[in-house]
C-alpha cells in the first residue's frame, strides 16, 4: 500500500521550504528509541531527531508532530498552521514534552519544554517523601536505643 503524495510531492519549489527542528529532553531516555512523526498538509515526513528541511509551494500549510510512545501512543501532538512566501524557508522548532500527558511546543524558536512545572512537583514530592522516610527511620532507630 503506497501512502498518497500531495500534489508537490517531488516537483521542485527552489526556496520555498519548512524547516523544522525536533528536539527532545535527554532525561527522557526512551525518545532515544523512537522517530518523531511529522505530517505537512496531512501527508507524512521522513524523519529523525534535528533538523529538516522539506520542500512546499507557496501558500498555508499545516504542520502536525507528535512522538510516539507506548501509554499514550501519541505524546506531545502539536499543530501550526504555517504561511511559506515564495522562495521563503520557514523556521520551526518542536520540543517533546517532559511528562507524557503534556502537549508538544510548536512555533518558532526557540520553544520551551511543556510539563516541567509537573516534573518539578512530582520529583518534589518523592524528594519530601524520601526525606520523611529517612528520618522516620533515624527517629525510630533513636526512639530504639
Amino acid at each position: 500500500m503506497s501512502i498518497p503524495q500531495p500534489e508537490y510531492a517531488g516537483t521542485a519549489h527552489p526556496g520555498s521550504a519548512i524547516a523544522l527542528t525536533t528536539k527532545f529532553l535527554p532525561l527522557a531516555f526512551f525518545y532515544f528509541f523512537v522517530k518523531p512523526k511529522i505530517a505537512i498538509d496531512g501527508y507524512p515526513v521522513a524523519a529523525e531527531w534535528g533538523r529538516i528541511v522539506v520542500p512546499v509551494p507557496p501558500g498555508d500549510h499545516r504542520v502536525d508532530v507528535y512522538t510516539p510512545y507506548l501509554l499514550p501512543p501519541r505524546v506531545g501532538p502539536a499543530d501550526l498552521t504555517v504561511s511559506v512566501a515564495p522562495g521563503q524557508t520557514v523556521e520551526l522548532e518542536y520540543r517533546s514534552p517532559v511528562v507524557a500527558f503534556s502537549r508538544g511546543s510548536l512555533g518558532a524558536p526557540p520553544q520551551k519544554y511543556n510539563g516541567v512545572p509537573v516534573l518539578i512537583a512530582l520529583l518534589s514530592v518523592v524528594l519530601v517523601l524520601g526525606l520523611c522516610s529517612c528520618v522516620g527511620t533515624l527517629l525510630g532507630a533513636l526512639n530504639s536505643q
